[in-house]
């Protein structure tokens, strides 16, 4: 039998509802009759924005899913029927009774350099302080530009553009540029907002490596329930499949988590699928990260994150 009806569970977050709205035009598009309903749930990462990654141990284990755990809860009660996520967010190590049925095609997966004058990761002033959430983009820029600081910033996306403005402004942020170019923020290589027009570097995914799954935005469902997977899967776009299952193993097989240093970055040509990772020392960041890069056909993902795993 069709199914008839689906109810959505997505973040309160404007880049949440946008990448749900992408997920109901497409589900409605392969299926017309299908009556699709939406439901915003707070999860703890959102209620929660006075705390660093780091605090966050009497809360909820970040590398569990602090964006992602209450929304599992209400997948579980049967609350709604799928859950819509930012890929990067989704452990790597996916709790028991949960799948990901589909993930949308790829967007950008770049990381961007936000700030009010034209910096580069180079001209950056000496000592310059740079925002960002993620430990990778931390590290990374660190290890570019060991004279940075890096503050830590919480916030949605425009709210942690904003930290370039103002009184106390940063010098820069890093973000990513899938949000941006979402939420209509970012043209070329200018950001408007309030107003303001800033400068936007995307930065060279070879030289600065993305997070695992950046860029993507992955469908979730309770494991057993078919009509659904069936349905969403429906919205499955195969080459981003492949990449993601690449990257995502990689951090399973290291027992990486959200906010572990490490780079990924995938691509696919003359059907080989190549991955590049740079992983960091998370108990000392001043120690050189190890690099290594390898291919497999495309079909060989798995085989393809072992292989790298084992040359580490």
């Amino acid at each position: 039998m069709a199914l008839e009806k689906i109810t959505l569970g997505t973040r309160g977050s404007e880049l949440a509802l946008t990448q749900t709205n992408m997920v109901t035009a497409e589900l409605q598009t392969a299926f017309p009759h299908l009556h699709i309903e939406r439901q915003i749930i707070q999860t703890s990462g959102d209620k929660r924005q006075d705390l660093r990654f780091s605090e966050f141990s009497d809360v909820a284990q970040v590398d569990k899913g602090i964006f992602i755990k209450e929304l599992e809860i209400a997948l579980e009660s049967g609350q709604i029927d799928a859950a819509v996520h930012s890929l990067k967010d989704v452990p790597s190590d996916l709790a028991a009774g949960f799948t990901i049925a589909a993930v949308l095609p790829r967007a950008a997966i770049e990381d961007v350099l936000v700030s009010a004058q034209p910096y580069t990761v180079e001209t950056l002033p000496q000592g310059a302080r740079v925002g960002t959430s993620s430990v990778r983009r931390a590290a990374q820029l660190k290890f570019l530009r060991p004279d940075v600081q890096i503050v830590e910033i919480r916030g949605n996306v425009p709210t942690r553009v904003k930290k370039v403005l103002g009184e106390n402004a940063l010098d820069a942020v890093l973000l990513a540029a899938a949000g941006l170019l979402r939420l209509g923020l970012m043209q070329g290589d200018q950001i408007s907002i309030e107003g303001q027009t800033l400068s936007a570097l995307t930065l060279d995914p070879v030289t600065f490596l993305p997070a695992a799954g950046q860029g993507a935005i992955a469908i979730e469902c309770r494991a057993g329930d078919e009509a659904t997977i069936h349905a969403i899967r429906a919205l499955n776009h195969a080459e981003t499949e492949s990449r993601i299952t690449a990257e995502r193993e990689f951090l399973k097989i290291l027992g990486a988590g959200c906010q572990t240093p490490v780079g990924a970055h995938t691509w696919i040509k003359d059907g080989q699928l190549h991955m590049a990772v740079r992983v960091f020392n998370e108990a000392d960041l001043s120690v050189p990260p190890v690099e290594r890069e390898a291919q497999r056909p495309v079909h060989e993902a798995v085989q393809l994150a072992a292989d790298l795993a084992a040359m580490l």
